[in-house]
């Protein structure tokens, strides 16, 4: 079944400048960007710049392996192929469709020639460890991952996926150093803070609960909007009370309480005000 999209084409200038605008946010938003690209390339493509209508091409291909719709992103490929004979971009797209289609032999065989010019190609270097995490061996993931790591330290998602690997093998301390890094390079970052709370919180031994706890306060300091972090914190404290009551524990409970409770008052609040203003605005002038 095709994937319906919410985002209905008006007009091509609004359908490209959308596109543009998730291609520099880097979001995927698959549904949509295959449902407005398609019909821009089909019936708008002319109009698009003759840089420009690469990039949709491309990313309106990603999209469609998103979805599953494999015939559009093979016939995509081949005009990218077409147009750019030679480009690792394009090999690479390439080998992301024999992903797609279940061919994994034929796509490790492409990357690992790929990597023949150049060893430590990163795009391709992670495109053979998600075959390996695809194929269910976790175990070779990791160790191409840390391998992968040793060269590109700076890679902070590279970091948040050795993380949930080790986390999917319950090996909770190597994910925890995995984040401990992440903190280390980028201390002000509140998702950080939070992911290395959740780890900590997952293990339930007193002193990982102490360290939870901290973590998830200065998630919270960082980002008092945080409520994955405050209700953390919340339920940090309730299990530290069960193994150890403690009055600090208390006033923490209450605080993080009454912080979620506020929250979600001003989100109803919003609620309300968008409700008045979408339906009850036109009720009303539809009377006079």
């Amino acid at each position: 079944m095709e994937p319906v999209s919410n985002i209905p084409f008006t007009d091509w200038r609004s359908a490209r400048d959308i596109l543009r605008k998730w291609r520099e946010e880097k979001k995927r938003k698959s549904v949509d960007v295959l449902h407005l690209g398609s019909v821009l390339l089909t019936d708008h493509a002319r109009k698009l710049g003759r840089d420009e209508i690469w990039s949709v091409y491309e990313q309106v291909l990603i999209a469609a392996l998103d979805c599953g719709e494999l015939e559009k992103a093979k016939e995509y490929r081949l005009i990218l192929e077409k147009q750019f004979p030679n480009s690792r971009r394009v090999l690479k797209l390439k080998g992301m469709l024999l992903e797609a289609s279940g061919s994994y032999k034929e796509a490790m065989e492409l990357y690992d020639q790929a990597l023949e010019e150049n060893e430590n190609n990163p795009e391709f270097l992670k495109r053979k460890i998600a075959i390996y995490k695809a194929k269910g061996q976790i175990g070779d993931a990791i160790r191409h991952l840390a391998d992968y790591l040793q060269t590109f330290m700076s890679d902070y998602e590279a970091w948040m996926e050795l993380a949930d690997l080790y986390i999917s093998l319950n090996q909770y301390n190597k994910a925890a150093f995995c984040l401990e890094e992440l903190i280390l390079s980028n201390p002000h970052h509140h998702l950080y803070h939070q992911r290395l709370a959740e780890i900590s919180y997952s293990q339930k031994t007193s002193d990982s609960l102490e360290l939870a706890l901290q973590h998830y306060a200065q998630a919270i300091k960082l980002n008092p909007h945080n409520m994955r972090a405050l209700y953390g914190h919340h339920l940090t404290c309730c299990a530290l009370n069960k193994s150890k009551a403690r009055d600090n524990n208390m006033r923490y409970m209450d605080w993080t309480g009454t912080l979620i409770i506020q929250h979600y008052q001003v989100l109803c609040t919003m609620a309300d005000e968008l409700y008045n203003c979408v339906y009850v605005i036109p009720i009303a002038t539809s009377h006079c």
